[in-house]
């Protein structure tokens, strides 16, 4: 018999072994989906891990991916450690992708190329604003969170329809709901010719440092970790909640608006009612992969772009739907859940009772 015991204390072993023994039951997992489909599992399984790395121009796709996953994981780490459960960070990516599509709208054929930095500006500033109303309502009326910032994510999508379908749509564009494609000079400088691959990942690895530094070097930090895990603590050694909600929402809401610039004004080069890929959706899990930890979220990024880069190829070599990147990234949730288990609780087996005798 097998039996669940309350640990002393948390596994850190199981805090760095879960994800692993997660990864390796979502892999086991799709193995017998593919079967079930009627699938070559050890094909389809090559098609998800080892396609998206087997070329330099594969692995600078990976990377495309990554970048915005990694930037929104870490802003939704700082609101996870402090308690604030900021769900919509797709809604603040979209509102981020109008505010930098806005700018560079407005570039002509002599604007200056440091229009790039107020593209990325404002994408931060309409990231922000988008999850301030998030912060506002859950100051003011205590307002839940989590349906907040959800409920915005569909306004978010609404108000980039209405512009590229309405006042931006371009009147060249053969009447396709998009805006006209953004000047050369709006684009985001790339790293590697021949590749899309551009600054946002150098601005993801900065992000990563500037997080580090953040949660375990500074007093704001601490404050911030403090008040989720000890509210009562945190009051008692003079630590302002409503601080720590606006700072964790702000922090997080420019976080996925600069992913948004970076998207839009980077690989998309224009706005168009696509721009919604659930990337803020698919960063939730990115972070807590990553054990909300800077170094761990690297990782858990890229793990979860060749989950997308596969679910691409599986539907162009395979014939399997699309939707097989969002089973994948669901059955690693799941299972992250269920091996975190381990962490709090240790299995004991324990001999089968004797049989009385008469």
């Amino acid at each position: 018999m097998l039996k669940l015991e309350p640990r002393p204390e948390a596994s850190r072993f199981w805090g760095i072994a879960s994800p692993l023994l997660a990864l390796v039951i979502t892999v086991v997992l799709g193995a017998i989906l593919f079967v079930v489909l009627g699938k070559d599992p050890v094909k389809a399984l090559q098609v998800f891990f080892w396609e998206p790395i087997s070329s330099g121009y594969r692995i600078g796709e990976l990377l495309v991916k990554a970048t915005p996953l990694l930037i929104i994981a870490l802003g939704l780490a700082v609101c996870f450690r402090s308690n604030v459960w900021n769900i919509g960070a797709e809604g603040q990516f979209v509102i981020g992708a109008v505010a930098a599509g806005g700018v560079a709208l407005l570039a002509g054929k002599d604007t200056s190329r440091l229009i790039v930095i107020a593209i990325l500006l404002a994408g931060v500033l309409g990231g922000m604003a988008w999850a301030g109303l998030t912060a506002f309502l859950r100051d003011k009326f205590n307002a839940n969170e989590i349906l907040v910032s959800l409920m915005l994510v569909y306004v978010g999508t609404l108000v980039l329809n209405y512009l590229v379908i309405g006042p931006w749509k371009d009147p060249q564009g053969y009447n396709f709901p998009q805006t006209k494609t953004f000047e050369a000079v709006t684009q985001i400088p790339k790293l590697i010719a021949g590749s899309r691959v551009n600054i946002g990942v150098l601005i993801a690895l900065a992000g990563v440092a500037a997080l580090w530094v953040f949660l375990f070097r500074t007093r704001a930090g601490f404050a911030q970790q403090v008040g989720g895990l000890a509210p009562a603590a945190a009051r008692y050694a003079g630590f302002s909640s409503r601080k720590a909600l606006w700072t964790a929402l702000l922090i997080s809401g420019g976080a996925a608006g600069l992913a948004g610039a970076l998207e839009v004004a980077g690989p998309l080069g224009q706005l168009t009612p696509y721009v919604p890929a659930g990337y803020g959706f698919a960063a939730i899990i990115v972070a807590f992969v990553g054990r909300l930890h800077p170094v761990g979220m690297v990782f858990s990024a890229i793990l979860m772009s060749m989950f997308y880069i596969g679910g691409e190829l599986a539907q162009s070599r395979l014939g399997l739907p699309k939707s097989l990147t969002g089973v994948f990234q669901g059955l690693l949730l799941f299972t992250l859940l269920a091996c975190d288990t381990l962490m709090v609780y240790r299995l004991r087996f324990l001999p089968a009772a004797a049989p009385a005798k008469a």
